[in-house]
Order: C-alpha cells, then sequence, then structure tokens
C-alpha cells in the first residue's frame, strides 16, 4: 500500500467538467511528476463537491484548502506554492465552506453542519472509480450484513420502521413497495433503478452516481435480496455519459471482486445488474413508460392497475426506485431505523437531496434534514438572492411541483407540510426566483415544457397542455378574460382527472399554485398590468406568431 503526504482532489461533477476542470486534473497531474512528486501526492477525480457555480474546485487535503474556478495558471500556481513549497496560494482559495480538514475527522465548517449527507456521504470525498476507496468507508457492509444476519423480511421491515419514503416525487412508503414484490409469487422478479430524471433543474441523481455509484450497486443488491429478485436494470438518461461511464465501471469492479453474480458472501443468493440507456423522452421517468422502453418499445405509460409491483417488466413483479432512494438502502441497513429516524421530522424522517438553481448565490447540490425551512435553504446554504434582490417564488420538485411564495418561506420542508401548501418535495429540483421575474411568464414557460414534453398518448394530456398554452400565451399579451383563466383551472382539473400519467396529473400543481398564491399578479394582466414589464407585446413563443394570429 502506498501512502501520500497530500491528496489532491479535484472536482469531477457534470458542472466542473462542464467548466474544465479535466484538463485542470491532467495539468495538475503533469506538474506533479515533472516536480518528481508523484510518489509523495496523489491527483483524484472525485465526485461533485456542491457549489456547482465555482467550478472548477480543488481540494488539497489534509489542510483541506479549497480552490475555486481553478484554471490553467492557477493549476500551476498551487503546484508551485502550496505543493512544492507548502504555502496555500489564499488569493485563490474560495471564500464559502467546504469540508475543511481530513476526511478520517469527518468534521465540518458551519456549510455542512446545515446540512446532513447519508446519501451523499461519499460524493467529494472518495475516488468514484475505486471500489477500494467505497469498501474502505464500510461500503458493501450492509450487504454482507444483510445477507449473512438477516432473512428478507427483516430488511423490509427496517426499510419500512425507517420511514423512508420515494425521493422520486410519488413519495410512497419504500418499505410497503418492497413487501407488495416480495409477497408476489413469480419465477423472476426484477429491481429497477430509475436514473432518466427528465425534470428541467433536476440533476441530483446525476451527481449520486458520479460521485458515489457502488453505493447504488449495493442498494439494487439489497432490495433484490428483500423481495426474491435476481437481476436488475439501471435505466439511466443517454446523455449522462459521466455517470454511464462510471456505473458501468463499477459493475464491472463488483463482478470481479464476487460482490456481483452467483452465491453472493457465500449466502446461496444471485444477482446480477446491467445498464440501458434511455433517448431522453421525459415521460419515461414514469415507470410504466420506463419499463416500456426497456422491452424495446415506444416509452409511454401503461395503464394501471395493474401496478409493476405484481406485473412489471416483461410481466413479472418489478420494484421501481429512483436513485436517490436507492442509495439510503445502505445506510438505513447499515445503522438501523431508529438511526434513521433521528433526522428529518417524526413523519418524515431522513434527508432530501436538491439542486438548489434560480436566483441564488450558491447554487449547486445539497443535502438537508427533512423540515428544514426554506429560508434556511436560501439564506442559510444558499447565500441569499443576488444583487440584493427580493425573494418572490420557489418552485419544489421540478417543473411537475408547486410554486410558493414569501409567506412560505418559514414552512417546514416535509411531505406533509408541501402537501398543504399544494406543492411537494417532488425530484429535488429547487428553483429559486426572485422580484425581477414575472409570474405570468414563468407559468408560460413551465406550460411550454408540458406541451411539448407530452407523448402525445391519451387525450387530456395532449390537448390540455395546448390549449392551457394558449390561454396564458394570451393572458401574457393582456388579451386574456376571467374565463379563460376559470376555463383553464377546470382543464387542469379534468387532466387531474383523466390523464393516464403524471405528466397530465401534476399539471394543476405548479398552475394550481401560481393561481392560489400570486393571485394579485395574474389579475393584473387581466387589466393591462405587469409589474415587471415583460409582457407588453408578447408573442406565442410556441409557434413565433405575432399576438393578433393567436
Amino acid at each position: 500500500m502506498e501512502f501520500y503526504r497530500s491528496h489532491v482532489l479535484v472536482c469531477g461533477g457534470s458542472p466542473c467538467v462542464a467548466a474544465g476542470c479535466r484538463a485542470v486534473r491532467v495539468e495538475i497531474e503533469r506538474l506533479v511528476r515533472e516536480q518528481g512528486l508523484d510518489r509523495e501526492v496523489r491527483v483524484v477525480e472525485t465526485g461533485c463537491l456542491g457549489p456547482c457555480d465555482q467550478g472548477p474546485i480543488v481540494v488539497v487535503y489534509p489542510e483541506g484548502t479549497v480552490y475555486h474556478r481553478v484554471n490553467m495558471g492557477a493549476a500551476r500556481e498551487i503546484v508551485a506554492e502550496h505543493l512544492v513549497k507548502g504555502r496555500p496560494v489564499t488569493r485563490l482559495q474560495y471564500a464559502g465552506e467546504l469540508p475543511s480538514v481530513s476526511t478520517a475527522d469527518d468534521k465540518r465548517t458551519d456549510y455542512f453542519q446545515i446540512q446532513k449527507r447519508i446519501v451523499l456521504e461519499n460524493v467529494g470525498l472518495i475516488d468514484p472509480e475505486s471500489i477500494e476507496e467505497y469498501i474502505a468507508r464500510d461500503g458493501y457492509l450492509a450487504l454482507g450484513t444483510a445477507l449473512t444476519n438477516l432473512r428478507p423480511a427483516d430488511v423490509i421491515e427496517t426499510v419500512k420502521r425507517s420511514g423512508l419514503r420515494g425521493r422520486g416525487g410519488a413519495a410512497f412508503p419504500s418499505g410497503a413497495k418492497l413487501e407488495f414484490t416480495a409477497r408476489t409469487e413469480s419465477d423472476q422478479k426484477y429491481i429497477i433503478c430509475n436514473a432518466d430524471e427528465g425534470e428541467p433543474g433536476t440533476f441530483k441523481d446525476r451527481l449520486i452516481l458520479e460521485g458515489d455509484p457502488h453505493k447504488v450497486i449495493e442498494g439494487m443488491i439489497i432490495m433484490g435480496y428483500a423481495v426474491g429478485a435476481t437481476h436488475g436494470y439501471i435505466y439511466i438518461r443517454g446523455e449522462y455519459y459521466i455517470s454511464i461511464e462510471r456505473i458501468e465501471r463499477a459493475i464491472r469492479q463488483a463482478r470481479w471482486l464476487g460482490l456481483l453474480g452467483a452465491n453472493l458472501f457465500g449466502s446461496g443468493f444471485n444477482f446480477d445488474i446491467e445498464v440501458k440507456k434511455g433517448a431522453g423522452a421525459y415521460v419515461c421517468g414514469e415507470e410504466t413508460a420506463l419499463i416500456e422502453s426497456i422491452e424495446g418499445k415506444r416509452g409511454i405509460p401503461r395503464r394501471k392497475p395493474p401496478y409493476p409491483g405484481t406485473s412489471g417488466l416483461w410481466g413479472k413483479p418489478t420494484v421501481v426506485n429512483n436513485v436517490e432512494t436507492i442509495a439510503n438502502i445502505p445506510p438505513i441497513i447499515l445503522n438501523g431505523a431508529d438511526w434513521y429516524r433521528g433526522f428529518g421530522t417524526s413523519t418524515s424522517p431522513g434527508t432530501k437531496v436538491f439542486t438548489l438553481t434560480g436566483n441564488v448565490n450558491n447554487r449547486g447540490l445539497i443535502e438537508v434534514p427533512m423540515g428544514i425551512t426554506l429560508r434556511e435553504v436560501i439564506y442559510g446554504i444558499g447565500g441569499g438572492i443576488p444583487d440584493g434582490r427580493s425573494f418572490k417564488m420557489a418552485q419544489t420538485g421540478g417543473t411537475a411541483g408547486g410554486c410558493l411564495a414569501e409567506a412560505h418561506l418559514d414552512m417546514p420542508m416535509d411531505y406533509e407540510s408541501m402537501q398543504s401548501a399544494g406543492s411537494a418535495l417532488g425530484s429535488g429540483a429547487l428553483l429559486i426566483i426572485d422580484d425581477s421575474h414575472c409570474i405570468v411568464d414563468v407559468a408560460c414557460s413551465l406550460l411550454h415544457f408540458f406541451a411539448h414534453e407530452s407523448c402525445g398518448q391519451c387525450t387530456p394530456c395532449r390537448e390540455g397542455t395546448t390549449r392551457l398554452v394558449q390561454i396564458f400565451d394570451k393572458l401574457r399579451q393582456f388579451r386574456a378574460t376571467q374565463a379563460d383563466l376559470d376555463l383553464a383551472m377546470e382543464l387542469a382539473t379534468v387532466m387531474l382527472r383523466s390523464s393516464l400519467c403524471a405528466l397530465g396529473q401534476s399539471v394543476v400543481v405548479p398552475l394550481g399554485t401560481i393561481m392560489q398564491h400570486f393571485e394579485g399578479e395574474i389579475q393584473a394582466h387581466l387589466h393591462g398590468k405587469c409589474s415587471v414589464g415583460l409582457c407588453h407585446g408578447a408573442c406565442d413563443c410556441a409557434e413565433g406568431r405575432p399576438a393578433e394570429n393567436v
């Protein structure tokens, strides 16, 4: 085993890759070799560290010195001063707060004390392409415990007692979902990891897969053991190139060490995983459309019932969960249900991973306890609104989530509180909007997205989304009436009751909360007034037609 005096972690999450982190990493590696330090300094590409706007990010351990927006010149200076002479380059350091000491102590600064990392405990701290580093952080210990010390029913009972609910949007109790499939008799069962993640502004699952792929594999195997499944699929968005590369590498490593395949831990239990790449359809995030796609068909939703738990992939019992949900399974099995319930609230235990985007100073990936307030997230972790502007709206849960106003800033972010406000935690996208934006313009953008992504299979969604776009484009042009708005809500309600899948059913959530919480601004547009001056003379952005032709 080799020991190094310094570890240089270069953030390798997709946002930092887009900012040029790989060129920076290569340059640091070259300079380290050139200085003859390659036996003393190890350079590692790791997962997302969190503040994505600050990339490329470089962290030098054991000091925990964080450098941000590192370019080639900065990389050369960091090597020459910090790694060669031991003098951190103060002017290049990130002023915010990140992990500041060695991972062995695992202490956190205030920034991470606000957060609680369970799903993201390894992300940004290990080499995601090294199974050895995952094992060193107790990786696969939960799997070994489950296969050697627990019965399948014990695993299910632990998940049920933990209170874990699906982190992909529906928030269905995870233990109950496992139990339904476990009780169904079949010669074959499946576990599917839904990594399609099509919600705008949502990229948490992508960064979990990029930063800690083995945790997802371990969680899938444990779930397979619990329900009696022997095969798993990871259905992943085709554009997630880094995620695909790392999860496929992790699968090969796990097979090589006997952690995937036959007779795992000498238990007689067999389980294997393969990756299926999606083609980019938003509707394939819906579990039955995803199943259709894996089967080689057009990705459109099935009628339910039957539900996948009893009749899913190729008609066999199938458990479908998203990446974040599955990544919670190993720590729950390893530490116990009571430990997990120590975080969050009594009715919404655990943590939630969010992608914080929009008009906020610190945008990026965060994990916080359930029940934290929106104000704590925006002003405590997010650093507030840029340029001294005022908060106007937060959309929780992606495009299909509700739109909350200033009155909701101190409301706990848990399933029950969100539901009472007409919203949901959903996919984990948290979009912050300041007072420079018009709420009608925001509504138009959301509705255009739904109309574009509708698969067209069912009439309520296909025709309803198009008609809603027309009504709100008309409102933006100051030509709508109260009757038009009443029709919009009636249409959205009909879509909720009659659409085949969550795409059509969920349009009423953002639309209804906008109409409820921003009624004054909506009414002003009926009288030809836009508070921020964005809506006069607008055209139909769906077709590019002038207003008089709509």
